[in-house]
């Protein structure tokens, strides 16, 4: 698609669009961030689409899937917020020992998780699919989805404090005395 026949295309369905996003997000930013990515996706898609005069109806479904899609992931994550308190503590102790992780450790970890709770971890985490797309692919039932991703967690979260203390045991203190004898 040429860059002429693009900005005609956005400047035929952006409002409507929008509006519509907007329906849906109720809110500004999160509107213009989804048609944004609408049109992204038509930019790096939509040569796919053999006829033209559907465009229009694709932008829409596209959209309604990218809201879909992000109300999932929403629906997935608690704000510490809505913890109790006592578990607002635990939560927060987490997030800060997750994110002093980084992204080789979370892969070291994750592989030394039993494939059995891999494979639904990744699925979960990594692909974004449902507990009901998880079992599809899997093909298992939803309970078991729930209960592997379960397990898979508590294997996940130990790997990963054995290789937050395996990074621990590396970090030398500035001035420590590592390889000198104390008196």
């Amino acid at each position: 698609m040429s860059n002429d026949a693009f900005t005609q295309l956005v400047d035929a369905h952006y409002v409507s669009l929008y509006r519509f996003a907007l329906s849906l997000a109720r809110r500004d930013a999160d509107a213009c961030d989804l048609v944004q990515q609408t049109f992204y996706i038509w930019a790096t898609k939509g040569d796919a689409l053999r006829e033209e005069g559907k465009a229009k109806s694709w932008l829409f479904t596209t959209l309604y899937r990218e809201f879909l899609r992000g109300r999932r992931r929403e629906a997935r994550s608690t704000s510490i917020e809505d913890l109790p308190p006592s578990e607002q503590e635990i939560a927060a102790e987490e997030v800060d020992r997750v994110a002093k992780l980084d992204a080789a450790s979370v892969v070291v970890a994750l592989q030394s998780v039993d494939e059995t709770f891999r494979a639904p971890l990744t699925l979960f985490y990594l692909e974004d699919l449902s507990y009901l797309e998880i079992a599809a692919a899997l093909d298992v039932p939803i309970g078991t989805v729930m209960s592997r991703l379960s397990r898979g967690k508590t294997q996940l979260r130990a790997a990963l404090q054995r290789e937050e203390e395996v990074a621990k045991s590396k970090v030398v203190p500035f001035g420590g005395t590592a390889g000198r004898k104390q008196a």
